[in-house]
C-alpha cells in the first residue's frame, strides 16, 4: 500500500498556495474515477476560498492547519486544527481565515 506524509504534504502545499494566483493547492491522497471514496488535501492561502459549490456526496472536512469557515447559506461553522466538520448536503463554500490545510473526504453518490 502506498504511504504519504501528511506533514510533508501540508508544508509543500502551503508553500504552493502562498504563491498561486488562486491562493490554493490540492493533492488527491486517495480516489480517482474508479473509487467512490475520495480524500483530497487542500491548502488555502488566508483570505482565499473554495467558492460556492454543490456537495457531490457525503463529505467531511478535517482541519489540519490554520482556521477555516464552512458557509452554507446563512449557516457558518468555524474549524481549527483537529476539528472535523460534516459538510451539509447543500451548496456551500470554504473560506480560509488563516493559511490553512484541510483534508476533504467524500463518499460519492452512486451513479444510477
Amino acid at each position: 500500500m502506498p504511504k504519504e506524509s501528511l506533514t510533508a504534504l501540508i508544508r509543500h502545499h502551503l508553500k504552493t498556495a502562498s504563491t498561486a494566483s488562486s491562493g490554493r493547492s490540492a493533492h488527491t491522497i486517495h480516489g480517482g474515477h474508479e473509487h467512490r471514496l475520495r480524500q483530497t488535501l487542500i491548502a488555502l492561502r488566508a483570505g482565499s476560498d473554495l467558492s460556492d459549490h454543490e456537495n457531490p456526496g457525503e463529505a467531511t472536512v478535517q482541519v489540519l492547519h490554520g482556521r477555516v469557515t464552512l458557509v452554507a447559506g446563512e449557516d457558518r461553522w468555524n474549524g481549527s486544527p483537529g476539528d472535523v466538520i460534516t459538510v451539509p448536503d447543500t451548496r456551500h463554500a470554504l473560506e480560509a481565515v488563516e493559511d490553512s490545510v484541510v483534508l476533504l473526504t467524500v463518499a460519492l453518490k452512486s451513479r444510477a
